[in-house]
């Protein structure tokens, strides 16, 4: 099941290919690479998924992974098993070209529990003392 949080995306087509960062929360999905940003809607039914995506561009100068200069509406469809989620994606602006692509659920880091005991106040007398030298 494709559960909400953030996912580490990795994609390819047959001319190029690309990673960045997936959002999944209520029905929404968005994010992120070097070239454009991405929004639409996700569908979940048991392990697979479908989505409907639309992209736009951020950074000018080169094509995207489809071949296209022109922002996409992609049609997405995948599984997902626990953290992994693999799908494939077509965008009408780009007839033939199929993309294969790789989600993976990024794990929380938890917090460090707080010191259950406070630090004793610095006092600089307590430091070692160095030698004295001759001159």
């Amino acid at each position: 099941m494709l559960k909400d949080g953030t996912y580490a995306a990795w994609f390819k087509t047959p001319l190029d290919q690309g990673a960045g960062i997936v959002h999944v929360a209520d029905g929404q999905i968005w994010g992120r690479d070097s070239l454009m940003t991405y929004h639409g809607t996700c569908q979940v039914d048991g392990d697979r998924f479908t989505a409907t995506v639309r992209t736009k561009r951020h950074t000018e100068g080169r094509v995207t992974i489809f071949g296209v200069y022109d922002e996409l509406s992609l049609n997405i469809e995948g599984r997902c098993v626990g953290k992994i989620a693999t799908y494939t994606a077509t965008a009408a602006e780009a007839p033939g070209v199929v993309l294969q692509g790789t989600l993976i659920l990024t794990e929380q880091t938890v917090a460090a529990p707080e010191r259950a005991a406070q630090l004793p106040a610095f006092n600089p007398d307590k430091l070692p003392k160095l030698p004295k030298r001759s001159r």
